[in-house]
């Protein structure tokens, strides 16, 4: 049997629901696992239960994390949260690593890991890190923007090959003190952290770029997607 992967639900504020971008589901799907979207619900007895029925997690993008959860106020007219969604995802993200089960985190998914498990973010990287890299593209969103450059000895390095890769941008936040227990594996040019992992750990990963716009037309992007698959396959 394929692999069950549970994927974090996007919300929009506008319509009062939950939805999702179909590169996540496709992206799991051709790397052999069947996706399932969670509800949004912060009952702990229904995550507990969904997550029990997953083989994996995926934490995906959307809105910004809420910084009280890193200790900060939010900037003004800088931050748009969802704490419906960060009080779910902490029970997932909790439950999920009891259990020992593969994580992937992408763009939200990398800040929301690292601010829960005791890192910080920069709300705003226009004001609080400017840089003459992109990291808010334009669309079409699966065209790179900018390289970022993978340590060697990382998981990371060992699924691509390379030192080197370029990466589609489309994030306004991202981590800024890493939590511990965590350790980088990719950065941008101008010091952001575009990927980290939990060593010892069956599989977390998370990058800060977006492999669900670009797995169809970069390869690396779908080696990650595949990564994650296959690590879940043989837990």
């Amino acid at each position: 049997m394929k692999p069950l992967v549970g994927v974090m639900p996007l919300w929009d504020d506008a319509k009062d629901s939950i939805w999702m971008l179909p590169g996540y589901l496709e992206g799991l799907k051709e790397a052999g696992a069947t996706p399932v979207i969670f509800p949004l619900t912060e009952d702990p007895e229904e995550i507990s239960r969904l997550v029990d029925i997953c083989d994996g997690i995926l934490m995906t993008g959307g809105h910004d994390v809420t910084p009280s959860i890193y200790g900060e106020e939010p900037l003004e007219d800088k931050v748009s949260c969802c704490r419906e969604r960060d009080n779910m995802e902490k029970l997932v993200l909790e439950d999920t690593m009891k259990k020992d089960k593969p994580i992937l985190g992408i763009c939200r998914g990398i800040q929301l890991i690292n601010a829960l498990l005791g890192g910080t973010l920069f709300q705003d990287l226009p004001s609080q890190h400017p840089s003459d890299i992109e990291h808010h593209q334009t669309p079409p969103y699966d065209v790179p923007v900018h390289d970022v450059i993978i340590r060697k000895v990382t998981p990371l390095f060992d699924c691509l090959g390379s030192e080197r890769i370029s990466v589609n941008s489309y994030h306004h936040q991202a981590v800024k003190d890493l939590a511990p227990g965590l350790e980088v594996m990719a950065e941008s040019e101008d010091g952001i952290v575009e990927a980290l992992y939990k060593p010892l750990y069956s599989f977390l990963w998370a990058v800060q770029w977006h492999p669900e716009f670009s797995y169809k037309t970069d390869s690396n992007s779908m080696k990650i997607f595949q990564a994650f698959v296959e690590r879940i396959s043989v837990t």
